[in-house]
């Protein structure tokens, strides 16, 4: 259950919108915290509804806590002069879990590939830069269950191990739900699984 890297970066609040000009065309850029394709599709249609007059809406994302899903999008621009230029940003501020989408106007000159790649490296680093940045650890949910005997034995050792308490639910029996930072998870694991009465469940995600 362990790794090396438990923790990954990523943006609390959608970015304030910012502008970059090059020959009259200008390129607005956002970014967007987001956890699904879902999410991605809903904030593009929002800004194509709102720059319903722009000539591109290039973008690129990152998802997942192990960055393992990204996409990037030249939304007809030449290849490769839009989309990839976003994502590097993506990969040079390090960060996960975001959508960064650059709008252009077209100023009536055109730019050519090279100026294309620095208009929307450019907006899309002045997006990034205008967001802000938090890293967050990866974390791994269990389930305790045991009878009311054991409570006072078991939130002590929550306590004791600075464990955050997602849910809890006292019925007939006790059930509590925690969160553990995943470099942690096996020890803790090993902890309540050695602990009389107590059972320990891993859930998963």
């Amino acid at each position: 259950m362990a790794s090396e890297k438990d923790t990954y970066k990523t943006i609390r609040n959608p970015s304030e919108e910012v502008l970059y000009k090059e020959k009259d065309s200008k390129f607005y850029g956002y970014a967007f915290p987001v956890t699904s394709e879902e999410q991605i599709k809903e904030q593009l249609e929002l800004l194509k509804q709102q720059h319903h007059t722009a000539r591109h809406w290039c973008y690129a994302w990152q998802l997942g806590m192990r960055y393992d899903r990204y996409r990037a999008n030249d939304d007809g621009e030449p290849s490769n002069s839009a989309g990839m230029p976003i994502y590097g940003q993506l990969q040079s501020f390090d960060v996960t879990n975001v959508l960064v989408v650059v709008v252009r106007y077209f100023g009536g000159t055109k730019l050519g590939v090279g100026g294309l790649i620095q208009a929307y490296k450019t907006a899309a680093q002045l997006a990034l830069e205008a967001a802000p940045i938090v890293k967050r650890t990866i974390n791994v949910d269990f389930v305790l269950t045991f009878e009311y005997p054991e409570m006072s034995m078991v939130m002590r050792m929550i306590k004791e191990a600075k464990l955050k308490i997602v849910s809890q639910a006292l019925t007939i029996g006790c059930k509590i739900q925690i969160s553990v930072r995943e470099k942690e998870a096996d020890r803790i694991y090993s902890l309540f699984t050695n602990t009389y009465k107590v059972n320990i469940k891993k859930l998963e995600n």
